[in-house]
């Protein structure tokens, strides 16, 4: 039997979740950014990063701890490289400083064809897909990579976690191809926390050899997860280890500190970086046939998904599907659970309860 879903007006949803971001506060701007970002993830069907877990995550390592500072400015240091940008975001809320981050990184591809923003004492900013799908949707490619709030991934054959989910995300523009972006997006563990997080409020299971106990041993429930596992041992690992890498390089600080109580001049803050590509910086213009270069695209796709493979799923597929079906349902799907959820949200900063009677079911 498929889930029920309800259908809550995204005024109703962005309302409360700016609401929730003010109570704690952040400012109307930040509230704003934190809101587009959360109805957007929703309207993704990307129920692991949205908007309740933007706020629990908020709750546990930003405002309420120190991790994230309401209303502060984004310091933009000295670069001696055109193309590049250093920011210290003085650890200003994640999605608001994501958003104008991958904004800028477009405005310097406009102008040097390739643009770059590497982000100091950041907050996280949860689904990292959200940010190149845009940027895709306005023909861009965008990269972007960060360093997870928490060190909760055991390494390849070790047994402490000292890595983070460590997410890598890719958008093309591919929307003349085959009707959306293609956005490849994963976390470097086998499930993301919030996909455990999830499980939890819907009682459902993980997959097997996804995460483990406190004693270190395989383990399905999502009530006894202790730690997750990379994705495809060694070469998940691999990837994770990048992210970590190239923080360091940024001024990252340990995994193992991060949004945690730290030694004297340590730090606890992720650290992010953004890359977008114009295309017309990498067109060859050699294309077989005569096709120009979105038409070398769109049948590069056709040919991988030809003989015999067109019932495989690009990525950024079950996402667009998803978003069409919330078109046509008319405001964004929230389970039960969820709808619950978003009560307690609700209750902490006095708005007004949402009444699941009044919403219609899809």
């Amino acid at each position: 039997m498929s889930e029920k879903f309800y259908i809550v007006p995204q005024a109703q949803h962005d309302a409360l979740v700016s609401a929730a971001y003010q109570h704690r506060g952040y400012t109307e701007e930040e509230a704003s950014q934190a809101a587009r970002f959360s109805a957007h993830a929703s309207h993704h069907g990307i129920r692991t990063h949205n908007a309740i877990k933007a706020l629990h995550l908020d709750h546990l390592f930003g405002s309420a701890t120190g991790g994230c500072t309401p209303a502060v400015e984004i310091e933009k240091l000295p670069c001696r490289f055109e193309a590049s940008e250093i920011w210290n975001a003085n650890k200003k809320l994640g999605q608001a400083t994501a958003y104008e981050a991958i904004d800028r990184a477009c405005e310097l591809a406009d102008k040097y064809g390739i643009g770059q923003v590497s982000v100091d004492n950041a907050f996280h900013y949860l689904w990292g897909g959200g940010y190149v799908m845009e940027a895709a949707k306005r023909g861009y490619i965008a990269y972007t990579n960060c360093t997870a709030a928490l060190a909760e991934v055991v390494p390849f054959m070790g047994k402490f976690p000292t890595l983070g989910t460590n997410p890598h995300s890719w958008g093309f523009p591919t929307t003349d191809a085959v009707g959306f972006p293609v956005v490849i997006d994963w976390a470097t563990s086998v499930i993301a926390m919030g996909r455990v997080q999830q499980f939890q409020r819907e009682g459902t299971a993980l997959p097997p050899n996804a995460a483990v106990d406190a004693d270190g041993q395989p383990t399905t429930d999502p009530n006894a997860v202790n730690a997750l596992v990379p994705f495809g041992a060694h070469k998940g690992y691999g990837l994770s280890l990048i992210n970590e890498i190239v923080g360091a390089f940024i001024g990252g600080s340990l995994p193992t500190l991060r949004s945690r109580e730290i030694p004297a001049g340590e730090k606890r803050t992720p650290a992010f970086y953004f890359q977008v590509i114009h295309p017309d910086a990498i067109n060859g213009g050699a294309f077989a046939q005569g096709r120009d270069q979105a038409g070398n695209v769109k049948a590069v796709i056709e040919d991988i998904l030809g003989h015999g493979n067109e019932n495989c799923l690009l990525p950024g597929q079950l996402e667009a599907r998803w978003a069409e079906r919330v078109v046509k349902a008319g405001g964004l799907l929230f389970s039960e659970a969820e709808i619950k959820a978003f009560n307690e949200i609700a209750e902490e900063c006095g708005a007004p309860q949402w009444d699941l009677a009044s919403f219609k079911v899809e």
